[in-house]
């Protein structure tokens, strides 16, 4: 029997209510389509779940959703494979958490794979960033489509929109570290459920419908007891699947050579990656760079656009960095054989401890759910997330605009600031072209990026771009 569950602070609209649950088959496909369509960062990804996995198929609450998202943004790592792990796990145990986890990163991962041999063997990427030039305005309107979607369910008082501009004030205009920000709402929603709670509650009108039936989300997965011994074994699987790939490294023909510190680098970059890609990228680049050799000057950002031109996490982007590390220092093999190992033990280091972190943290997070204080909490934390997308999605929208983005320093203050007379009128219309065919067309997503890749590419074969 499910533990009894207090009515939330923050209650769903009837349309939240959840279809019958998906059949592992049926969600195996929808994993799939999400990891081949998850462009534009964290704000893109967050996005595309939200309106498959919520709009759309409704398999999952707004609140549920909003929860999840919650615990997966205080964690090291992409928050938006994180996501897809709890979601998957939610909907079908250990086995959905695994399988949603590894399409979310898998299609991305070959792609980055294949572009880092080419890029090895010849050094181009100019036609890729054609390519992205009209994925990025169709990525655009889809996450201005989310961050609506999101701030009308999650912002229901005036509370929760203070704390949403706080967030969003701090981040693009403050640059403070995103935990900071991000536990600071936590704490505020904290000390307000407690003392007043009306802070947090909807307006009057909204109608509340039950929580998520066990045969409706996790088939109970979320409400079934965990033990210490239990916590202990899954961190003991997770700890031993991490360190495997350092187990074989020794049979390499000249032993374990770079490759020992690709993983070891890595495995410290996987614990402190906290606020996504960007935040370590200029550390990853100064010793890859400087300390190991690995790359040459301006090799990492040209990894990054071929990370920002594929699919899955921009963290992929260090797959990209072990590549190369592996490619250049081969220890007796193939050199395209190397830079493969070097890129698959990147991205094992990296990935793994992001499963690890739901599996372990997951059923305690759901049980918070029941929490009024720390229900509150999370409330909070989920209005601050609204003010982060829409950081991200300013931050995307400024680099799709215009061509040329800076930083203004001015004291205490530090924000992106693009170069009027660098507005890219192409990219403008292709955007709104985008969200056309997405809203009123209703074309969907995949079409909409297909025909905006096409677009862009055409605009930069001619010339135009």
């Amino acid at each position: 029997m499910p533990a009894a569950v207090d009515k939330p602070l923050i209650a769903d609209t009837v349309q939240d209510a959840v279809p019958p649950h998906p059949a592992f088959r049926e969600a195996l496909g929808v994993w799939a389509r999400i990891g081949f369509l998850s462009f534009g960062g964290p704000a893109g990804q967050i996005a595309l779940m939200h309106r498959e996995l919520v709009d759309e198929r409704r398999w999952i609450s707004e609140s549920r959703f909003l929860h999840a998202l919650n615990y997966c943004m205080l964690l090291p790592g992409p928050e938006a494979q994180q996501l897809a792990t709890y979601v998957g796990w939610l909907l079908h145990g250990t086995r959905g958490g695994i399988v949603a986890g590894t399409l979310f990163v898998l299609p991305g991962f070959v792609v980055i794979c294949a572009l880092s041999a080419a890029y090895a063997l010849f050094q181009r990427t100019d036609w890729l960033q054609s390519l992205f030039f009209g994925l990025k305005a169709a990525v655009l309107a889809i996450v201005l489509e989310a961050l609506v979607r999101v701030a009308s369910r999650a912002l229901k008082t005036s509370f929760a929109r203070l704390l949403a501009a706080l967030a969003f004030v701090c981040l693009f205009f403050f640059t403070l570290p995103f935990p900071l920000v991000v536990a600071g709402a936590g704490i505020a929603g904290y000390v307000v459920a407690r003392r007043s709670p009306a802070w947090l509650q909807p307006p009057a009108g909204h109608k509340a419908h039950a929580p998520d039936k066990p045969s409706v989300i996790g088939e109970g997965f979320a409400d079934r007891p965990r033990t210490l011994g239990r916590s202990i074994v899954i961190l003991a699987v997770g700890a031993l699947f991490w360190l495997m790939p350092f187990a074989l490294l020794p049979l390499l023909p000249d032993g374990p050579g770079a490759f020992a510190a690709i993983g070891v680098f890595f495995s410290k970059m996987a614990v402190v990656t906290f606020g996504g890609a960007y935040a370590v990228l200029a550390y990853v680049a100064q010793q890859a760079v400087e300390t190991y050799q690995w790359l040459k000057p301006g090799e990492m950002l040209d990894g990054l656009a071929l990370a920002e031109t594929t699919p899955g996490p921009l963290v992929l982007v260090l797959s990209f960095v072990g590549f190369l590390a592996a490619f250049r220092d081969t220890g007796g093999l193939d050199p395209l054989a190397a830079g493969l190992i070097g890129a698959f033990l990147t991205a094992w280091v990296t990935f793994v401890p992001c499963f690890l972190w739901i599996f372990l943290g997951a059923p305690y997070v759901e049980r918070l759910r029941s929490n009024a204080a720390l229900s509150g909490a999370l409330a909070a934390i989920s209005a601050a997330v609204v003010g982060v997308i829409l950081n991200l999605a300013v931050w995307f929208g400024l680099h799709v605009v215009f061509r040329q983005v800076g930083r203004l320093e001015a004291g205490p203050l530090s924000l992106v600031w693009p170069d009027p007379a660098s507005i890219d009128l192409w990219a403008l219309g292709l955007t709104a072209a985008a969200a056309v065919m997405l809203f009123r067309l209703r074309l969907g997503i995949v079409r909409t990026l297909m025909i905006s890749a096409v677009a862009g590419y055409a605009l930069s074969a001619l010339s135009l771009v």
